[in-house]
């Protein structure tokens, strides 16, 4: 599910933000992944971003504890988001990211919890123009983290439409 969130106020003149939740539960959390999505636009163009817009992305999912200690995890992550963008002919400049993976364990009364792990991608880019393809490549991104197909069940994809104030 993608939704409109607030978006930061303080980072560039105008901007949009998106939440989306894999095949999140009654309460809107999703065990599955998770992620954000913010599209920021300055006239100005910042020397930094190579232009006048710029994506900010995050995208989250736990994992079972053996992958996590995959040693390739972090590169085939970010290879998803790259793909991703270039199956869609999504266009950009100055990408930039980390991707973190974590192992935990829980221990006194968390111990009944197991082993835990998690992949948590964080990237950003200037788009050459802001278009759908990039929030469809982000969607395909949080889905691949997910473990999941992109365009499976119970996974909306954001489709270019008016915009409300």
């Amino acid at each position: 599910m993608v939704r409109e969130i607030p978006s930061p106020g303080d980072i560039a003149p105008f901007s949009i933000a998106f939440a989306g939740d894999v095949r999140p539960d009654s309460h809107g959390d999703s065990p599955y992944g998770t992620g954000r999505f913010i599209l920021l636009h300055d006239p100005d163009e910042p020397e930094a971003w190579g232009g006048p817009w710029r994506v900010v992305t995050f995208a989250q999912a736990p994992l079972e504890p053996e992958i996590g200690t995959d040693p390739l995890l972090a590169d085939v992550a970010w290879s998803w988001l790259t793909d991703a963008l270039a199956s869609r002919g999504a266009a950009y400049r100055a990408i930039s990211g980390t991707a973190t993976k974590t192992v935990s364990r829980g221990f006194g009364t968390l111990a009944d919890q197991g082993d835990g792990s998690q992949i948590e991608l964080r990237a950003s880019w200037s788009p050459e123009s802001p278009s759908e393809a990039h929030i469809e490549a982000w969607v395909e991104l949080v889905c691949m983290l997910a473990g999941l197909p992109p365009g499976s069940e119970d996974i909306a994809v954001l489709r270019a439409g008016p915009r409300h104030p």
